[in-house]
């Protein structure tokens, strides 16, 4: 057995909300062995000196839409991209994100054919390096829908018509969703994502739309739960999300647009929600710099929907709910920045251990990985990230990794914030 122990400046083990000081983490192979102040010294053991650093698990980020280079290239997606291209830009995406301290991402599928589940196989078997990987291949949606990235070549019916065919779980009737599902579980689906509502970043649609029927909603979340798959949904509106809560959905994306009385329901359901407050803070705590970045009819729907964002992020910061972290990073930022959403949960007055053990504990629970990852404790797979900032005082510290190990193994820690210096 290889064993590595780690010596810790300060320990948050994503179980108490504290930072424990002077702490060890012995490591077996792939696996944590002891933590406490004085763990065993196997011969050979090798010594990692973090004592500078806060350690932690290896943060999670629950949405991410992996399949792009370039947030400024998205528009192109629809026509120059290749499905090549897109698993290309998935690979690089997880290799980053790993090396901002992010051991584990969860992509929430795309628009179009990614091959992302390649990507995940290749990482898992140690072909390419990366975050290890939860996979929705693809959005269930109808045509015309936030998920159908055709709406932006709308004014050519017959090119719009003709890529529409490529999608593979864009279509419409309870009979052809429940296929849909079946064949995403078949080519290895972690779990199935629902856009059953406009959005904002879409030109020709509303964050209140329902975009898909009863009947369909049901079929995705009765067959998917025959199949031992969970379901999520991208969802904005109390009308919409409490009706997916009475449907037995498993979690919730963003909920942005909510009140009180749904979100009791999801608490009695204990029904996740994974709000991603960071492509809307600009518009939550007004920077017109970074409103700038969006499309005009994205800054419409967000100023419009302004009163009602603030409301409802208030609502659900006060809430018990299992609230997941995730960035849905699409615009003004990279996908791999995964560190941005610490930002958006400190400066919006999240207490900083609920964001922390949001993208340790709570979201390992959500992608079903509680038995492996989240947590620093003996038999979890010894997935670490080490930061040189104050985590509960710098909003900014979850974008300036200094150490990042995924089970077991150390990969080359990067800080966005360095990057981001003039040369």
């Amino acid at each position: 057995m290889k064993y590595q122990k780690i010596l810790c400046g300060q320990l948050y083990d994503g179980i108490e909300d504290r930072l424990k000081p002077g702490q060890e983490i012995l490591i077996g192979d792939d696996t944590i062995l002891e933590v406490g102040p004085h763990t065993a010294a196997p011969a050979g053991c090798r010594v990692i000196d973090l004592s500078a650093l806060t350690v932690t698990p290896g943060m999670i980020d629950a949405h991410v839409h992996a399949s792009f280079f370039d947030w400024r290239e998205i528009d192109r997606d629809v026509v120059y991209y290749s499905d090549g291209m897109r698993a290309l830009a998935a690979a690089e995406c997880a290799r980053r994100a790993l090396a901002g301290g992010f051991t584990t991402i969860r992509h929430v599928g795309w628009f179009r054919q990614d091959y992302v589940l390649d990507v995940k196989r290749a990482i898992n078997a140690g072909f390419i390096q990366g975050s290890r990987m939860v996979v929705a291949p693809h959005f269930l949606c109808a045509p015309g829908s936030h998920g159908d990235s055709t709406q932006k070549i709308g004014v050519n019916p017959v090119l719009s018509n003709f890529l529409e065919q490529q999608y593979p779980t864009m279509g419409s009737g309870a009979d052809f969703f429940r296929n849909a599902v079946r064949h995403e579980v078949k080519i290895g689906a972690d779990f199935i994502k629902i856009m059953a509502t406009g959005g904002f970043f879409t030109p020709n649609d509303s964050p209140e739309d329902i975009q898909l029927a009863d009947d369909e909603l049901k079929a995705i979340i009765d067959t998917a739960h025959a199949l031992h798959t969970t379901v999520t949904a991208h969802a904005y509106t109390s009308e919409l999300v409490g009706k997916l809560a009475d449907l037995n959905i498993d979690g919730v994306e963003h909920a942005s647009l909510v009140d009180r009385e749904t979100i009791r329901k999801l608490e009695d359901k204990d029904i996740y929600v994974v709000p991603t407050f960071c492509p809307y803070d600009e518009i939550v705590l007004l920077d017109e710099e970074k409103l700038a970045q969006k499309s005009p009819e994205f800054q419409r729907k967000l100023r419009h929907y302004r009163d009602q964002l603030v409301e409802s992020r208030r609502l659900l910061i006060d809430s018990s709910l299992r609230l997941g972290y995730g960035t849905d990073l699409v615009v003004g930022y990279q996908n791999y920045e995964c560190g941005r959403e610490y930002s958006a949960w400190l400066r919006n007055g999240v207490d900083p251990y609920r964001a922390l053990k949001a993208a340790t504990a709570v979201n390992a629970g959500i992608l079903g990985l509680a038995d492996r990852i989240g947590t620093i404790q003996p038999g979890k797979l010894a997935d670490l990230a080490g930061w040189p900032r104050d985590l509960l005082g710098d909003h900014t510290a979850l974008l300036d990794c200094a150490f990042v190990m995924k089970a077991g193994q150390e990969f080359p820690a990067r800080s966005i914030l360095k990057e981001e210096e003039p040369a």
